[in-house]
């Protein structure tokens, strides 16, 4: 079905920080030709972005792609505007019915090419306080703290 030839274009890494993801999907993404060169490109911007669901479509705001660079002023296109994203109507409706109910958002997590077409992975995501992510650099600072304790141990250094 899906080739496996995918090419990262931009990743998202603010999000795993700022938010505590859940479901996953991989949407198709409507976009203009210069877009698409730009993208091969790598030129995108993904931090900023977020997805939401207006008049029973998905729609990707924030996401800043630069102007091609070959592109004549006349034949570009407008870095940051709107852009649709393609789920089935089942999946917008279960996300739309969670996004209500749960006060949760859509985060995109990274844009790709898989198999000549350009995707995005979006995430079901809850916003982390200030309070959860202390949390969670000072679990991370311990666990890498263990592990130095533990090659210390193993090379008798102890």
């Amino acid at each position: 079905m899906a080739s496996t030839d995918t090419q990262v274009v931009a990743t998202n890494r603010q999000a795993r920080r700022n938010y505590e993801l859940s479901d996953t999907y991989e949407c198709g993404i409507v976009l203009l030709g210069s877009e698409v060169k730009s993208l091969r490109e790598s030129k995108v911007q993904l931090t900023e972005s977020y997805a939401a669901i207006e008049g029973g479509e998905v729609w990707l705001h924030g996401l800043h792609i630069a102007p091609y660079s070959h592109a004549q002023a006349h034949s570009g296109h407008e870095p940051v505007r709107p852009r649709k994203l393609l789920l089935h109507r089942q999946q917008i409706e279960r996300l739309r019915h969670r996004l209500q109910t749960e006060r949760l958002t859509l985060v995109p997590l990274r844009l790709y090419f898989s198999g000549g077409r350009a995707k995005v992975e979006i995430a079901v995501g809850k916003g982390k306080r200030t309070v959860d992510k202390r949390q969670d650099i000072a679990r991370r600072d311990a666990d890498r703290e263990a592990a130095r304790a533990v090659a210390r141990g193993r090379r008798g250094e102890g």
